[in-house]
Order: C-alpha cells, then structure tokens, then sequence
C-alpha cells in the first residue's frame, strides 16, 4: 500500500511539531519511504491550521505539545484544542499522533471514538521501522490508540469517569491554577457540595480510598494529582 501511493499518488502531509530536531528526522523518513510526497512543515498551532486549510492533506502527523504562535511556549493544552479542531472541521483526515505526551489524549477520547479517519499514535522513542507502519495504518485508515485503552493502572476510568468536562475543567482550575473548592465553585458558578461531589467522582474513578490515605496519613489531594497526571488526565 505504501509503495502504491508513494509511486501513483502526490500525498499530501503536513507535519506539525515545534522541534526543528523532529520535523527534519521525520521529514528524511518520509521522503525516503514516500519520495513523491508533498510535505509541509508547521511549528505552532496557527501556523498548522493556516497550512492544513490550504491543502488536500491526505495525512496530519504532529505532536500534541505545541506553542500557539511563535515565541510562545508549547503546552499539550494547545495541541489538544488544534486536534480537536482538526477532527471536527476534518473528520476524515488521516491523523498520526507523535508524542512524548500520547496518554493526554485521553481527555478528548471521546472525540478521537467518532473520527472517521485513520487515528494513530505513536512514542517518539518508537523505531523508524515501527514508526513507518503506524503512518502506513493511518493512510490506510486505521484507528490504533492502544496507548490510551490499554492502561492497565485504573482501568475503570474511562467507563466510570468518561472524561466528563466538568472533572477536566475541576483539575485544571484545582492543578493548574492553584484554586480551592470555594474558589473552584464560584468560578464554575457551582455549589461547594458539587464540587466535592466532582472530587469523589474522580477519586472514585482513580482507585482512591480516603480513609485508607488519611490512615497512612498522606495527602489527599496531592494523591489524586498524582493519580490523574498517571492516567493522562493533566499534565
């Protein structure tokens, strides 16, 4: 299928990542394996979008840590929101996803379940060898995102959590921002006990037992930020 499309078609990729170390390895890669390509190179989120609406792409490979523009630091948050605008202007592009950070996709799941293209994801400290057959399932199609199914440490989460909003929205403002519960309710225009009942839907889903951490005397909370950067849900 690869040698088919490299010798009878002018595939069109856009590759996205902002590490000029990364876009040129895999830039040599693909040109070896697909000389007829057309590649095109993004480093931020803008610049990719801009890219993408001006082109037949036949496959996005990009790294979800991206910078919004230049001089800008590159966060997976941004990369998230750019994948989800791809899937949902896009929905049958072909998408490979090349990250250090994969396990973040599970906060748009939900997304990647309906997308009608192929949907790959791969470490970047996988093989060339391996790294060219997950672009040759992509292009062919395929859905293979066992790196976000397949983690055996709570593996209840995503059934008893499913990633709902509103528990993503309470880690960030609680992680990220720094927020307590009181704070927390008021940004969400929200009571106190529905934020606490948003915490024991988590703790639920992340196996954590309170009396028992209480017990051994460890911090709660710090726990369940622990738990939640494991399973993929924060950085």
């Amino acid at each position: 299928m690869n040698q088919f499309l490299a010798n009878t078609t002018s595939l069109q990729i856009v590759l996205v990542d902002g590490s000029d170390i990364c876009l040129t390895g895999t830039t040599e890669l693909l040109k070896n394996c697909y000389p007829n390509a057309k590649i095109s190179l993004a480093q931020t989120a803008n610049d990719a979008l801009n890219k993408i609406s001006n082109l037949q792409t036949n496959l996005i490979i990009m790294d979800i840590c991206l910078p919004e523009q230049p001089g800008k630091i590159a966060q997976t948050r941004i990369g998230l929101e750019l994948l989800q605008q791809i899937m949902h202007k896009y929905p049958k592009v072909n998408i490979l996803v090349q990250s250090p950070y994969v396990k973040r996709l599970v906060q748009i799941k939900p997304a990647i379940d309906i997308h009608k293209g192929g949907f790959v994801i791969a470490d970047k400290n996988i093989t060339n060898q391996e790294m060219l057959s997950r672009i040759d399932g992509a292009l062919r199609g395929f859905t293979c995102i066992k790196e976000i199914t397949d983690i055996h440490i709570y593996p209840n989460i995503y059934e008893e959590l499913n990633v709902k909003p509103e528990i993503l929205k309470l880690l960030s403002l609680a992680f990220n921002e720094g927020l307590q519960d009181k704070a927390i309710a008021a940004h969400i225009c929200v009571s106190e006990r529905t934020v606490r009942n948003h915490w024991d839907t988590l703790q639920e889903a992340l196996g954590i037992d309170c009396d028992e951490l209480r017990t051994q005397g460890k911090n709660i909370r710090i726990m369940t930020k622990i738990r939640a950067r494991e399973a993929g849900l924060i950085d």
